[in-house]
């Protein structure tokens, strides 16, 4: 769940102001865009190193470097893990940081953790050791996505004016170390050419079983990361932000019919976004694209989030949030019945990964918004959280499930019978869509006190 996840970590932290610089508007007013800009790029290279090329190692055969995982075994590494990771970060992000610990020491420990985890990780054969070490590395890394955001808030002078500017370097990380890993490790005597990453080189031996390393390559990362989370602007705990009824109030959203029909239709979505991170690399490797090319092969979505989230705000005004939400999910339905016709052009298959980020921009990023606009201010970034939770805890989860017994479902002796799998995200993308056309109203010109009272 990158993207979507990313999203909610925005308003992760406590209400009422979560972590605050010590210099208010002075430090606020030195503008640091270049270090947080930095800090953008690290955080998410550290997560784009290996997540996009990880299903296809963990599902490779063991004759070919990889570990034989089944395609359930996969959704509940991918799946579960980060539900976890995602249902753990609010509190530890809110509690911990945002109360006891300076932000850049909490993004520093845990990045050293997490490297070391990630690392430990790369050496592991078995499930069991994959799922329990895949868990405890969520959790220590998902509350740094929230606790970069708030970071970031805390220390720009204009937040819409200059978070966006800031936010698209972790895209760019993400980008570049997709990049990055397969120039290092896969291929050799690189060459220029005209197609993205520009630079490539024939496989080097036992490729499929160098995926591994991709994990390694983020540790590193991760460490780097570390030690330049000590240069960040020092944001001190905020002991007193923490409202106790705030949680409790953001749940009283439920009494208005959009919240609603929002959690449910986020839900189905959620679940087959998951699906995208569990099968993709399997998918395009059973396409014939090469394992050390499967990276830079997901990038295109986010070239494409990237332009599509430049137009978002255009969009939401111009259409309006029912509009751009049923959009969004329509994208998640034609991008799965692409590829359910598996007899198209593989470049077709390909670049039609250019709608992953049309579907988070105009589906995720749209509901977190709509979000922010609906709860009262003083419940605002609990509302996110409790949003978040139970679409990125229980949705990931759902898609795990789903993963699973399509996995079984569509299973065939040398593979996937893809056609099928891929059916049936298309139609809960669909019916999704339906669901936000015919049910959805927006409400967030109603006075929205109430739901605090």
């Amino acid at each position: 769940m990158t993207e979507a996840t990313a999203s909610v970590q925005q308003g992760a932290g406590a209400d009422g102001g979560g972590a605050a610089p010590s210099g208010g508007a002075a430090s606020a007013g030195r503008g640091p865009v270049l270090r947080l800009s930095i800090m953008m790029f690290l955080q998410y290279a550290v997560w784009g190193a290996w997540l996009p090329v990880l299903s296809r190692y963990l599902s490779a055969p063991t004759a070919d470097g990889g570990l034989g995982f089944d395609g359930g075994q996969i959704g509940w590494i991918i799946g579960t893990a980060m539900a976890v990771g995602a249902v753990v970060s609010p509190f530890l992000a809110g509690q911990i940081a945002d109360r006891w610990f300076p932000t850049e020491r909490f993004l520093a420990v845990s990045m050293v953790l997490g490297g070391a985890l990630t690392w430990w990780l790369s050496y592991q054969t078995t499930y069991g050791m994959w799922l329990a070490l895949s868990i405890l590395n969520a959790v220590v890394f998902m509350p740094t996505l929230a606790l970069s955001n708030s970071m970031a808030f805390a220390h720009l002078r204009n937040e819409e004016r200059d978070f966006p500017k800031v936010r698209v370097w972790g895209t760019i990380g993400w980008i570049a170390a997709l990049w990055a890993f397969p120039m290092l490790w896969l291929q050799r005597d690189l060459g220029w050419q005209l197609m993205p990453p520009f630079f490539a080189g024939p496989e080097v031996a036992g490729v499929t079983g160098l995926l591994g390393a991709s994990l390694r390559f983020s540790a590193m990362l991760a460490w780097v990361y570390a030690l330049f989370c000590l240069t960040l602007p020092h944001t001190p705990p905020k002991r007193d932000g923490v409202e106790s009824l705030a949680f409790a109030k953001a749940f009283r959203l439920f009494r208005m019919r959009s919240f609603g029909v929002l959690v449910l239709g986020s839900l189905v979505i959620a679940a087959i976004h998951q699906i995208y991170f569990i099968q993709t690399a399997t998918y395009l490797s059973a396409l014939g694209v090469a394992d050390s090319s499967i990276g830079p092969a997901t990038s295109i979505g986010q070239f494409s989030e990237i332009a599509v989230m430049a137009l978002l705000g255009w969009g939401l005004s111009r259409f309006g949030f029912r509009s751009v939400l049923t959009f969004g999910a329509l994208a998640y339905f034609a991008r799965y019945l692409i590829w359910s016709v598996t007899d198209l052009p593989v470049e077709l298959l390909v670049g039609s990964q250019f709608l992953h980020g049309v579907c988070y921009a105009c589906f995720f990023a749209t509901a977190f918004i709509y979000v922010d606009k609906l709860a009262p201010a003083d419940v605002r970034h609990s509302a996110q959280t409790v949003f978040g939770v139970i679409i990125l805890g229980l949705g990931p989860v759902l898609g795990g499930l789903l993963a699973q017994h399509l996995s079984q479902r569509y299973a065939l002796t040398d593979g996937l019978d893809y056609a099928g799998y891929w059916q049936v995200p298309a139609f809960l993308g669909l019916a999704a869509a339906t669901l936000m056309l015919l049910a959805f109203r927006d409400e967030t010109a109603r006075d929205a006190a109430s739901t605090s009272s």
